[in-house]
């Protein structure tokens, strides 16, 4: 769909080494995981969700594909990734915090798996966007200003298509 959130573009925003760990909070079934696991050949990628379905979904996909370097995880991300502290290179948070209760949270956890130099990839609906769901958008002025409050700094702010704004976050 022309002007909608591309992953494969989004993911271009990026310095992405096929060696680098990334987590990808509230995958679903993997929209943004296999191309990244496609680029991160040598590196792993856990995908994360709430809900066992799509992954079930996701996991199908990767065997299809011969992606061997993605790991499943099932977890409510706003109680925990279940990940080690600063074992991941990357953080994607992309169509999530609009349906999140606890958006600083899942940004705190973001930032507790992310390795020293890591970087955090945020995509989410623009607050006027004309498509979508309507229902608990966020500005990313208003997540710039909570993760300046957990001190992450803003590397990099892009609009992500039509109906998406973009930002990456460094600590």
């Amino acid at each position: 769909m022309e002007g909608f959130l591309n992953p494969v573009e989004v993911l271009k925003n990026l310095e992405l080494e096929k060696y680098m760990v990334a987590a990808d909070f509230g995958s679903g079934s993997g929209g943004w995981v296999i191309p990244l696991a496609k680029k991160l050949e040598d590196g792993r990628v856990f995908a994360i969700d709430i809900l066992l379905q799509p992954l079930s979904v996701l996991e199908s996909r990767a065997k299809m594909e011969k992606l061997f370097n993605i790991q499943t995880i099932k977890t409510d991300i706003e109680a925990g990734s279940k990940l080690r502290q600063e074992s991941c290179d990357l953080v994607l948070l992309t169509n999530l915090l609009f349906e999140a209760k606890d958006k600083k949270g899942i940004l705190k956890e973001a930032g507790r798996v992310l390795k020293p130099t890591g970087k955090i990839l945020i995509a989410d609906w623009k607050k006027d966007a004309s498509f979508g769901p309507k229902e608990g958008r966020v500005s990313s002025d208003e997540i710039e200003k909570m993760a300046k409050d957990l001190d992450f700094k803003v590397e990099k702010r892009f609009d992500a298509g039509l109906y998406h704004w973009g930002l990456i976050l460094v600590k």
